[in-house]
């Protein structure tokens, strides 16, 4: 029996073409892992093993060229943060960067953690950027939160 999975034919059209760059031999295009996913998964190129309480800059062996008025945002991976305190940090990547891109890793546990190479370690999301003018005035408009800051539901 074969189970075939329909998707809308804009679907496939209007997804957005980015160009790649290997710059490893061993290096792995980011991909989406299952259809739905929204963030793009993001590999390292080497061992690495990152001590308690340290960080790291991963090289994952790959440029890529975001189109202009777009940014590449880097996040966590939720198994990696959740279970073993592996934390994303200065995870911008602006369109006009075309270098190797390299994930700066944190390990917030009392453990050291290992990667190996090919391992998933972070996941990359295309995002349009707005570009804004600041406009200085003498208030802001009524919110009903106000200047109310953290906690100010209750938590």
């Amino acid at each position: 029996m074969s189970i075939w999975l329909i998707m809308p034919i804009s679907y496939l059209r209007n997804k957005m073409k980015i160009k790649i760059k290997k710059l490893h031999p061993d290096a792995i295009i980011p991909n989406y892992a299952h259809t739905n996913d929204a963030g793009l998964d993001l590999y390292s190129v080497e061992k690495v093993e990152m001590k308690p309480n340290k960080r790291k800059s991963i090289p994952i062996g790959v440029a890529i060229e975001i189109p202009a008025g777009h940014a590449g945002l880097i996040w966590d991976k939720s198994g990696l943060s959740h279970k073993y305190g592996i934390k994303t940090f200065g995870g911008v990547i602006d369109s006009g960067y075309i270098g190797e891109i390299k994930i700066g890793l944190m390990n917030l546990s009392g453990k050291k953690f290992s990667f190996e190479k090919g391992h998933k370690i972070a996941q990359l999301f295309i995002q349009k950027v707005e570009k804004v003018k600041f406009e200085e005035v003498d208030d802001l408009s009524y919110t009903d939160r106000g200047e109310k800051g953290f906690g100010s539901t209750g938590r």
